[in-house]
């Protein structure tokens, strides 16, 4: 075994990370323990607690890493009409779910941080996702004010994560013996919203 002063907190960090990876590609999070990590990394399980200060900070780095693959998923889907946007925007969303799915569901069950330099990154990678949704949303009903619009992209961003969740659980029921398709729930549910934006009461 590996010796800590071997390992440069920059390379072991990095290890770690393509250990987390490799694990998460077939396994939940909850089956990786501290002890099994150490021995893919070639180091003690007090190397890793000296450099994380514990199990679960180092987990809150793999949520980082998985919000900036679902950030990167996203980044390129810019487009000139709001709606075609959303729903690439859905669909990115749904499919980094289907193909990071353990990723994924450690990213909503596993608690985010709650302070310090994880919880800047965190917040910012969610917030710059919310901040598309928003501009989408303006941009297709100028009437929105910004509190207005921040509000709709959580419901609406809510709504779609709901369906990516009962998809990935196979629990959206069927329709004459198939499974009901998530792409084509999300659109209804896109194109139903923004439908009913464009008839807002006080819209120009």
């Amino acid at each position: 075994m590996a010796r800590p002063r071997q390992h440069a907190p920059e390379a072991l960090h990095a290890q770690v990370m393509e250990a987390c990876d490799v694990w998460l590609r077939e396994n939940p999070v909850h089956t990786l323990s501290l002890r099994s990590l150490a021995r893919d990394v070639g180091c003690a399980p007090s190397t890793l607690l000296k450099l994380y200060g514990s199990f679960s900070n180092l987990l809150q780095y793999v949520n980082v890493e998985t919000l900036d693959r679902m950030g990167a998923a996203v980044a390129e889907l810019e487009g000139t009409e709001p709606e075609p946007q959303l729903k690439a925007l859905a669909r990115a969303y749904w499919q980094f779910a289907r193909h990071e799915s353990h990723r994924w569901q450690m990213l909503f069950e596993f608690p985010l941080a709650e302070e310090g330099e994880l919880d800047a990154r965190q917040s910012h990678i969610i917030e710059a996702l919310f901040v598309r949704v928003e501009s989408a949303l303006k941009r297709h009903q100028p009437a929105l004010d910004d509190a207005s619009a921040r509000r709709m992209a959580r419901t609406l961003w809510g709504s779609v994560h709901g369906l990516v969740q009962l998809g990935l659980n196979d629990r959206l029921g069927y329709w004459q013996g198939q499974p009901m398709e998530v792409e084509g729930l999300i659109d209804q549910l896109l194109g139903t919203t923004l439908n009913g934006l464009r008839h807002l009461p006080d819209a120009p």
